[in-house]
C-alpha cells in the first residue's frame, strides 16, 4: 500500500512539472481580477491566472449579472471596461520575433445592467485588429512579435463602453502556423464530433478551443489507441483520436465555409491519422483540393500518427467569398477518405509600422521619472494619428519607416525634480517645451548633443547655474530660459544669480510689479490710443447679422459637427480652464495642429446671442493680437468654439502668480501691454464698422509659447455707431476686473 501512495504521488509530481513547463513564458489574465486574489488556478484547465492590474493603467472592474454566472468558467466572470478616454491599452512584456497566439475573450453579461450590445474596436500596436460586436466574442491571432513588448488595445467608437474579461498569449514554435507574409485571424478550428459545443482539451498546451464538425452523409471513426499527435503542432488526443469518413465509399470529403470579403486571403492546416487496422488488400489513398484546384495528394495516412497538411501560399476563395476544402479518394484507394481536425485562419496585414523603439523607450522613461498619468499616454505614442499621446508630435509619413518623436510639450505639467536624462534617448526630437514647472537644478548639457533639437522652452522654472555654452553657441537654437529666477543673463550667458538676493525680494517683487505693471498697462494704453486716433486704413468687411430667433451663422468654411469635436479633444480628455461660457478642452485638428476648444455650458449665463456675435466677429476681422478662430460647431444644444492654442495661458495667471511661481521681466510686460493695445486699435480704427471689446481684462489677454498678447472672449463685442446710426453701448459688460489683475 505504501508503495501504492508513493506512486500515485510520483504521478502528480511529474503531471505538476508538465503543467509548468508547458506554462513557461504563457500569459493568462483575468481581466479587472483583484490583485489580492492573484494568482490563481483554473479548475477546468489547470492554467494560472494573474490580475491585470499591472499591465494597464485604467478602467474600472465589473462582473457579469448573476444570471449568465453558471454558463462561464471562473477567468471570464470578471471584466474590466473603459468608460473613460478614446483608447486604452494594455502593456504586455514578450520576447521579440516569437510567434505568438494571442486570444481575447469578451463576454458582456448584463455586467452594466443596461442591455446594450457591444461595438467597439479591437487593435493590436497601432493597427486595427477587429471590431468587438456580440455578447460572447473570442479574438484570437497568431502574431509574430516585432518588439520586446506588446500593447492591446479597446478604442471606444462612440457606439459602447469598451471592456474585456480575458487576455492570454501563448508562445508557439517557429515552425508552427507559418506564413509568407502578415499574422493569422483565426477562422474556425474544428474536430469530428456530433456534439454542438466547443471544447477545450486539457492536455492541449496552447489551450486552443474545439468546435465541433459534422455532417449527415458522415460517419464517424473513433479508436481507444493512442495517437501520436504530431511534435509540431502538438494536437489534443482528443481531436485525433476521431475521424469522419462518408457514408458512400465513392464520395468525397467537403469543408466549406465563408469569408469576408472575398478577396481576402487564407491558410488551411488539416491533420490526418488513420484510426483503424486496414486488411492486407485495403487501400486508403486521397488527395486534397481547395476551391477545385489540386493542392496535396496522393496521400495516405499512417495508422496512429498524425500528420498535418499546410498550404504553402496562401489561398483564395471563389467571386463571392466561398470556400471548399476536398478530400477525395484516388482510384487506387479501396476506403473513402477521412479527415481528423482542420483549421483555417484568414491572412491580416498590419500595415503601420510601430514608433522607433528608442523613441519609444525613452518617452516612457520620461513619464515615469515624472510620473505622468495622462490618459491619451497609452498605446503607441505617435500611430495611429487619431491617438498621437498628446504633447507629442511625430513624423510618420513615410510608411516604410518606423515614426519618430519630433516636439515633446510638457508646459505646465506640474513637473519637478530636474531636467531628466531620458530625454537624451529622444534622438530625433526638434522641438522641447518644458516651460510653466517647477523644475530646477542645471540646465543639463545633452541637449545641445541631440542634433535636430533647435526650439527649447524652459521658461517658467527654478533652473539655477549656467546655461552649457554649447546650447548657446549651437547654430540656429532658440532658447528660451525667461522666468528662472536662479538665472541671470548677461552679455549672452546664464549664470547662476545665488539665493540671498532672490530670498530678500521674494515677497516684496511680485507685489510692487503688479501694482507698477497695471500703471504702466492704463498708461499705456492711453498713450497709444492718443497717438493712433488718427487715420488708420480701414478693413471693410461684411456688417453683422441682425437676424432674429437665433439663426445659424453664415460662413460654412470652418464649421465642425459635434462628432468631429468629440473625436478633436479626444473625447474631451484635458480641461484647459472653466469660465462664464463653459469648459475649455485640448485638442488637435488635422492630427498635428493644437487648438482650445470652448464648450458652451447648458447652464451658462451666456447663450446662443454671445456665441453668435464672436464667430461672426472672428470671422471677419484678422489681427496678429487677436486669436484667431480656427472654426466653430453649431449644431443643436452643441455650440462650440475652436481657437488657436495659447500654450501660456492668461495674463492673469502670470500677475497672481497661480500659474508659474516666476515674474515677468519688464521687457515681457511692455510687450504684452503694447500687443494688447494694438489689438484694441485695431478693433476700434481698423474695422468697418468699429467695434468695442467691452470685456478687456487680464484673463481675456492669452499668451502665446513666446508671450505674443493676444485679445479673446468677444461675446460681449459691439460695433461703434457710425454716420447717424443710433447709439450703441460701450458700458463694461463682462464680468469684474477691466484692466485689473482679479
Amino acid at each position: 500500500m505504501e508503495r501504492y501512495y508513493v506512486c500515485i504521488a510520483t504521478f502528480l509530481l511529474v503531471l505538476h512539472l508538465v503543467q509548468a513547463q508547458n506554462q513557461t513564458g504563457f500569459i493568462s489574465v483575468d481581466c479587472g481580477l483583484s490583485p489580492l486574489a492573484s494568482p490563481y488556478n483554473a479548475p477546468e484547465t489547470g492554467l494560472t491566472y494573474t490580475s491585470d492590474a499591472d499591465l494597464v493603467n485604467s478602467g474600472k472592474t465589473g462582473r457579469v449579472a448573476k444570471e449568465f454566472e453558471p454558463l462561464y468558467d471562473r477567468p471570464t466572470l470578471i471584466l474590466r471596461y473603459f468608460p473613460e478616454g478614446g483608447r486604452n491599452c494594455y502593456n504586455l512584456n514578450v520576447t521579440r520575433d516569437t510567434n505568438y497566439l494571442i486570444k481575447a475573450t469578451f463576454v458582456y453579461g448584463n455586467y452594466d445592467g443596461l442591455k446594450v450590445v457591444p461595438n467597439f474596436d479591437l487593435y493590436l500596436g497601432p493597427n486595427l485588429w477587429s471590431t468587438v460586436s456580440s455578447n460572447d466574442t473570442i479574438e484570437e491571432i497568431i502574431h509574430v512579435t516585432r518588439s520586446n513588448s506588446l500593447q492591446v488595445c479597446l478604442v471606444n467608437t462612440g457606439i459602447s463602453i469598451p471592456f474585456i474579461n480575458m487576455l492570454e498569449l501563448r508562445p508557439m514554435k517557429k515552425n508552427m502556423y507559418v506564413t509568407q507574409s502578415g499574422s493569422l485571424k483565426y477562422l474556425f478550428r474544428g474536430y469530428i464530433s456530433n456534439s454542438s459545443t466547443r471544447i477545450r482539451f486539457p492536455d492541449d498546451i496552447y489551450d486552443r478551443k474545439w468546435y465541433p464538425l459534422f455532417d449527415n452523409s458522415w460517419t464517424q471513426l473513433t479508436t481507444t489507441l493512442n495517437v501520436n499527435t504530431g511534435i509540431t503542432y502538438e494536437l489534443p488526443q482528443g481531436v485525433m483520436a476521431k475521424a469522419a469518413t462518408p457514408l458512400e465509399a465513392n464520395e468525397t470529403l467537403n469543408i466549406t465555409w465563408t469569408v469576408e470579403p472575398p478577396t481576402t486571403q487564407y491558410y488551411s492546416y488539416t491533420h490526418f491519422a488513420e484510426l483503424q487496422t486496414l486488411r492486407a488488400n485495403d487501400t486508403r489513398e486521397f488527395n486534397v483540393t481547395q476551391n477545385g484546384i489540386y493542392t496535396f495528394g496522393p496521400f495516405s495516412p499512417l495508422p496512429l500518427r498524425t500528420a498535418s497538411i499546410v498550404n504553402s501560399i496562401p489561398q483564395q476563395c471563389d467571386e463571392v467569398g466561398a470556400c471548399i476544402l476536398q478530400v477525395v479518394k484516388t482510384l487506387k484507394s479501396t476506403l473513402p477518405p477521412i479527415l481528423n481536425a482542420i483549421e483555417a485562419f484568414s491572412v491580416i496585414d498590419f500595415p503601420q509600422m510601430e514608433t522607433n523603439g528608442d523613441d519609444v523607450a525613452g518617452i516612457k522613461n520620461v513619464q515615469d521619472t515624472y510620473g505622468l498619468t495622462r490618459i491619451s499616454w497609452q498605446g503607441d505614442p505617435c500611430v495611429p494619428k487619431l491617438f498621437l499621446w498628446d504633447g507629442l508630435n511625430c513624423n510618420s509619413s513615410d510608411t516604410s519607416t518606423p515614426p519618430i518623436i519630433t516636439s515633446l510639450d510638457l508646459s505646465s505639467s506640474g513637473l519637478t525634480g530636474i531636467i531628466t536624462q531620458a530625454i537624451k534617448n529622444l534622438t530625433h526630437l526638434q522641438k522641447l517645451d518644458l516651460s510653466g514647472n517647477n523644475l530646477t537644478g542645471e540646465i543639463p548639457a545633452f541637449l545641445a548633443d541631440i542634433k535636430s533639437l533647435l526650439v527649447i522652452n524652459l521658461s517658467g522654472n527654478n533652473l539655477s547655474g549656467s546655461v552649457p555654452p554649447s546650447l548657446l553657441q549651437k547654430k540656429g537654437m532658440k532658447l528660451n530660459v525667461e522666468g528662472n529666477p536662479h538665472l541671470v543673463c548677461t552679455a549672452g550667458s546664464c549664470v547662476n544669480k545665488g539665493d540671498d538676493g532672490h530670498k530678500k525680494k521674494s515677497v516684496i517683487v511680485p507685489v510692487i510689479a503688479s501694482i507698477v505693471s497695471i500703471a504702466v498697462l492704463i498708461g499705456a494704453l492711453v498713450l497709444f490710443f492718443i497717438l493712433k486716433k488718427k487715420r488708420s486704413p480701414k478693413v471693410e468687411g461684411p456688417p453683422p447679422s441682425h437676424r432674429s430667433s437665433n439663426p445659424a451663422i453664415v460662413a460654412k468654411n470652418r464649421r465642425f459637427t459635434y462628432s468631429q469635436v468629440v473625436i478633436m479633444t479626444n473625447n474631451f480628455q484635458r480641461i484647459l480652464g472653466k469660465g462664464g461660457f463653459g469648459i475649455v478642452y485640448h485638442g488637435f485638428v488635422n492630427g498635428t495642429e493644437q487648438v482650445a476648444v470652448k464648450i458652451l455650458s447648458h447652464s451658462s449665463s451666456q447663450g446662443y446671442k454671445q456665441f453668435k456675435a464672436e464667430v461672426e466677429l472672428l470671422l471677419r476681422v484678422h489681427h496678429k493680437n487677436l486669436v484667431g478662430l480656427v472654426g466653430y460647431c453649431d449644431e443643436g444644444v452643441n455650440l462650440a468654439l475652436i481657437y488657436e492654442y495659447m500654450a501660456n495661458g492668461d495674463l492673469n495667471e502670470h500677475m497672481s502668480g497661480t500659474r508659474n511661481r516666476f515674474i515677468l521681466n519688464w521687457g515681457t510686460r511692455l510687450n504684452i501691454v503694447l500687443e494688447s493695445a494694438q489689438g484694441l486699435e485695431y478693433l476700434h480704427n481698423g474695422c468697418k464698422p468699429p467695434m468695442v471689446h467691452r470685456d478687456v481684462k487680464t484673463t481675456n489677454i492669452l499668451l502665446t509659447e513666446h508671450f505674443q498678447a493676444k485679445l479673446s472672449d468677444f461675446g460681449l463685442s459691439r460695433s461703434f455707431p457710425i454716420e447717424g446710426e443710433t447709439h450703441v453701448s460701450t458700458v463694461v459688460a463682462g464680468t469684474p476686473g477691466y484692466l485689473d489683475p482679479e
